[in-house]
């Protein structure tokens, strides 16, 4: 499976580096960019699958990148996870809920789990947007694959997940096992 392309717009490089270390590289491709005008760029040379945003950028902001997505057809269709530490920051300009904008809003820090939530659910979120009125017929074709290839990434997404869980519980059985064995250990040398 090809890697998709998420581009992730963040003034931070621990949060470009920490978006980029929780996904399977063999499925996605992170491109960054530190601020929004590099942003834009990035949008229109790369047409990433999937664009995560901060709100509070340098020489534009983010909530400027998002207006300007809203304001194009083809690029509103770009499923957008909004980032910030700040929510109010947020809701001041953009009011909830933000599934009625067609975005999905993580609070940092964020853990991996919260991250591949706000992925599956933009993924959900921009198939349900209603489709531009003037419909180029090449879309068109284009769109069941598209949708077969989101399918196939929910699909295995949810088995990383699965896979967490499990390696998650043989961690805690090893360590119950290990503290055991100190113990027993520990008991011998008295």
């Amino acid at each position: 499976m090809a890697a998709h392309k998420i581009l992730v717009i963040d003034d931070s490089r621990v949060i470009r580096n920490m978006v980029r270390d929780m996904l399977p590289p063999a499925n996605f491709e992170v491109l960054e960019a530190a601020d929004g005008i590099k942003g834009l760029e990035m949008i229109h040379q790369e047409k990433p699958w999937m664009i995560m945003l901060d709100f509070l950028l340098p020489r534009m902001s983010g909530f400027e990148v998002y207006e300007t997505l809203q304001q194009s057809p083809e690029l509103s269709r770009i499923p957008l996870v909004l980032m910030s530490g700040r929510k109010e920051e947020v809701t001041s300009k953009i009011s909830e809920p933000f599934e009625d904008k067609y975005l999905v809003f993580i609070e940092k820090p964020f853990e991996q789990k919260e991250l591949i939530t706000a992925i599956k659910r933009a993924m959900v979120l921009v198939q349900k947007r209603p489709p531009v009125s003037v419909v180029p017929t090449s879309t068109t074709v284009d769109t069941p694959a598209t949708e077969k290839t989101d399918d196939a990434l929910i699909k295995r997404i949810e088995e990383l997940e699965a896979k967490s869980k499990i390696l998650e519980q043989q961690i805690a059985t090893q360590q119950k096992q290990f503290q055991q064995l100190v113990d027993f250990i520990k008991k011998k040398i008295k």
